[in-house]
């Protein structure tokens, strides 16, 4: 007989792809914080910024998670 996931798991781990495909569908995105084409490649430091941003919060979410 199996037990039951617990409660949560799917949704930490929904919260977790979530997050990664808002961070690449941004990393994307012609509309930006600071623009490449004005600051050149410092512009692609929001960039770094939310994606690095966003593997901590799914770092988070998971490593919290129960097998």
């Amino acid at each position: 007989m199996t037990t039951p996931a617990p409660q949560g798991n799917g949704r930490r781990t929904l919260a977790a792809v979530l997050i990664g495909i808002a961070a690449l569908v941004y990393g994307v995105s012609p509309l930006d914080l600071a623009p490449e084409a004005i600051l050149g490649p410092l512009g692609l430091l929001d960039d770094a910024g939310v994606l690095v941003g966003a593997g901590i919060a799914i770092w988070k979410l998971l490593a919290g998670r129960k097998k």
